[in-house]
Order: structure tokens, then C-alpha cells, then sequence
């Protein structure tokens, strides 16, 4: 039997031009195995509210989740609310947030945000992506995070680097920029979908589609995938 990095590429050769990655029916199954896979699935990041979150999601630039939970809860004791961190002096907030990385970058955006946000919205983060992209530090993947995960409002599907990475792998894309993976993903999902679609995504490339080494052979997509890269296959040599 062939090795299981050339079975993946043998399976991935055999479907040839004839494989629709984009068939309806193979994303539906997608879908639905990742929602019987990752059921309540939630942001990973710990908040409160929809201004917590928003910092958060900040601070989550190139940093893991892991990370700003551990610090977030020491940030939010000391300034709980925007009008405190609008407040607050850049070094206070930088000593907090030193060990999430950029954090000099990070505390500007943070501040930036809070006195904005305390200015302009009441304190309160803003329901719109047009309002949510004027705060400092907010890019379209945070306002997607906390229209999403906060309000429940399906404006985008959020692309970090796991869904980026298992988009491509599951072929939904051939686009490489976090716009442009949006852009392909809005148009094959059910926009009442596009909210969950990403926190399974990011579940299933934290545990089982590692970028280093996926676990092929624990993978509930294995036999929709057709990646030329997998460690496993269940599909004919």
C-alpha cells in the first residue's frame, strides 16, 4: 500500500477536474458535520460584554487565545469598563498587556478604542461593521468576531489563520487573503451559518488539523477532504 502522504496525493490526482469542491451537497455535508462535531461551540476568547471582547480580539493579534485570557482578566479588574480605559495612561495599560506581543501598537488601539467609543457611541461598542471599523486597532475580522459572537448579527465570516489554512485544505478556496477568503466563503455558506462556520473551523485546526502534522486519522472530514498533504486516507490508491 502506497505511503499516507502519496495516498493523499494519489486520491487528490484520481478526483482530478471531475471533483466539484463547491458541489452543494459536499459543502452541506461540510457543514454538517462540523456542527455534529463542535455542537455549542463559543468564541474562544473570555468577555462579558461586547466591549471585552473587543479588546480581546485586540489583543489576539499574533498572540494565542490562551495568552489573553491569562492576561485580560488583570486588564479588565483595573480598567472595567471604556471609560476607565480611556482613562488610563499608555504605560498603565502597556504593563498589563506586555506579554500578548506589539503591545506598545496594542495599547494605542486600546485607548484609542475606549475614548472613542465613550466620545462617539455612549460606551458602547457599535452594532454596524461601517461604525465598529472606525475604532482604532478594529479590523473587519474583530468587527465580524463581535457583531458575531456578541450581537448575533451575521455580517462576514471571520478569517483568522485556521480557517484561512482549512478553507484551502478543504478547497471552499483558492484565495490567499483574508478578504478574499471572506469574500468565497459568503458565497458558498448559508449567511446563518457564517457566525458558527468559523469557531468550528478555528475548534478543528487547534485539535485536529494541525498545521504541523493533522491528524488525518481522527478527522470527522477526512473522507471530504482530498488534501495532497494528509498524514491519512481513506480514499482508494
Amino acid at each position: 500500500m502506497a505511503t499516507a502522504k502519496r495516498a493523499g496525493k494519489t486520491a487528490a490526482k484520481k478526483g482530478g477536474p471531475k471533483r466539484n469542491p463547491l458541489d452543494p451537497a459536499r459543502v452541506a455535508a461540510i457543514l454538517d458535520i462540523l456542527a455534529r462535531t463542535y455542537p455549542g461551540v463559543v468564541c474562544a476568547l473570555t468577555h462579558r460584554n461586547a466591549w471585552e471582547l473587543t479588546v480581546a480580539t485586540i489583543l489576539s493579534a499574533q498572540c494565542t487565545d490562551v495568552r489573553v485570557n491569562i492576561v485580560t482578566p488583570a486588564l479588565f479588574k483595573t480598567f472595567p469598563t471604556p471609560k476607565a480605559m480611556a482613562a488610563a495612561s499608555l504605560p498603565e495599560i502597556e504593563e498589563l498587556i506586555r506579554t500578548t506581543g506589539f503591545f506598545r501598537n496594542k495599547a494605542k488601539s486600546i485607548k484609542g478604542a475606549a475614548e472613542l467609543v465613550v466620545r462617539e457611541f455612549g460606551g458602547k461598542i457599535p452594532q454596524t461593521m461601517e461604525e465598529i471599523l472606525r475604532l482604532p486597532g478594529v479590523a473587519r475580522k474583530t468587527g465580524n468576531v463581535v457583531l458575531g459572537s456578541w450581537y448575533g448579527i451575521a455580517v462576514g465570516v471571520v478569517v483568522d489563520t485556521h480557517v484561512m489554512r482549512l478553507s484551502r485544505r478543504l478547497e471552499l478556496t483558492k484565495e490567499t487573503s483574508p478578504e478574499k477568503i471572506e469574500r468565497d466563503l459568503m458565497k458558498i455558506l448559508p449567511q446563518d451559518r457564517w457566525i458558527n462556520f468559523s469557531h468550528e473551523l478555528i475548534h478543528h485546526g487547534r485539535q485536529v488539523c494541525v498545521a504541523r502534522k493533522p491528524r488525518c486519522v481522527d478527522c470527522t472530514l477526512e473522507t471530504l477532504c482530498y488534501s495532497a498533504d494528509k498524514t491519512w486516507s481513506s480514499h482508494p490508491a
